[in-house]
């Protein structure tokens, strides 16, 4: 039988499912579309150590209440601090989430995570560019600049998951799960291949039009690649094409710039590098001295909803190369350090399916 283990208050984010030999973790905020908060990131940081020494667990499953997997970040919370001047408090979070990520990307078990939906952040961070820039050809960019949203098929098709499994037999799946006494991943690999399915792809999919991401997002330069879908629209009506302008017209200009830097060094390096990377720039973020675009975007797109940013600088040709550099530069504090991420033998990444 089944054993949960959960207390009062913040104990409840994250329910632990205990059975045989397999560890379900829970995220319990479904009215914050489980976004994590600090305690959230503490607690799966230290399951995941935990779980990893003992021989007893075999396999891993991590998945949200509710409608949503995660929604990322307690962005509320960042905000609050940042704007009372304790950004450092943000950074010391931002370490934590970035060494449980690289732990989870590094993991020796295998894991199954049932991701219904992402959600959008200010870069792709988190291990974004490492994962993004191996997509085939410029998709990644094409994803990390617009922040379009791919569906299950999408995913499939890409590279980003490794299987499809309609929510209906999620049950069905993770009681056969239950019953493989094994860290095997081709033996995990196998049991979900036997609920899995292969979606089409809707005709008006994003990822239908890969010779125009490669053409367009291939560019030296966001503005490059705005000029190159201008052109785009102007030889055919295509509704996607629009959308795909009207995205990188209304984003940050000083995110985009950064983003698509991140995305390309990403090509370059190997996982822990692009996190080590990726929490510098987050620092900076968080730091506000080039920038204070992002507490402009959580205001206007999250807590005001007014949906009207007031971007600063407000246009691309005005974010400087020397700008963009800053973000990946160490940080000016005598307090900071970079991220020290844990010695690790399990490379590459062992995650081996997104439902």
């Amino acid at each position: 039988m089944a054993s949960f283990s959960s207390g009062s208050g913040q104990e409840d984010e994250v329910l632990v499912e205990e059975k045989s030999f397999v560890r379900t973790l829970i995220l319990n905020r479904p009215k914050q579309l489980n976004s994590a908060s600090r305690y959230m990131i503490s607690r799966l940081l230290e399951l995941f150590l935990v779980y990893e020494k003992d021989s007893n667990v075999k396999l891993v499953i991590l998945k949200g209440k509710g409608r949503a997997f995660c929604a990322g970040g307690d962005v509320a919370a960042l905000v609050h601090d940042i704007n009372n001047g304790n950004w450092k408090s943000c950074a010391i979070v931002s370490w934590k989430v970035f060494t449980l990520n690289y732990l989870m990307a590094t993991y020796s078990k295998p894991q199954v995570f049932a991701m219904p939906e992402t959600a959008l952040g200010l870069f792709p961070d988190t291990g974004a560019s490492y994962f993004l820039s191996r997509l085939p050809g410029h998709f990644g960019e094409y994803l990390g600049l617009t922040g379009a949203r791919v569906d299950g098929a999408e995913m499939l098709a890409c590279g980003l998951a490794t299987h499809f499994v309609p929510s209906a037999k999620l049950p069905s799946l993770e009681a056969a799960l239950h019953t493989v006494d094994s860290s095997d991943k081709a033996i995990i690999s196998a049991v979900i291949g036997q609920y899995s399915e292969l979606p089409m792809l809707k005709e008006q999919s994003a990822y239908r039009r890969s010779d125009v991401i490669n053409r367009c997002f291939s560019r030296r330069t966001v503005e490059d690649i705005l000029s190159a879908l201008e052109r785009e629209a102007t030889n055919k009506v295509d509704d996607w094409i629009h959308a795909s302008l009207q995205s990188l017209k209304k984003a940050s200009p000083t995110s985009l710039k950064i983003s698509l830097r991140s995305i390309r060094e990403g090509r370059l390096q190997g996982i822990g590098q692009c996190l080590v990377r990726e929490y510098r720039m987050v620092c900076h973020v968080m730091q506000g001295e080039v920038s204070k675009d992002f507490v402009e975007g959580c205001r206007a797109l999250l807590l005001d909803k007014d949906k009207n940013p007031k971007w600063e600088p407000p246009r691309l040709e005005l974010v400087s190369e020397k700008m963009v550099d800053k973000y990946f530069s160490k940080v000016d504090d005598e307090d900071w350090e970079d991220l020290k991420l844990p010695a690790r033998s399990n490379l590459p990444a062992s995650a081996i399916a997104k439902l």
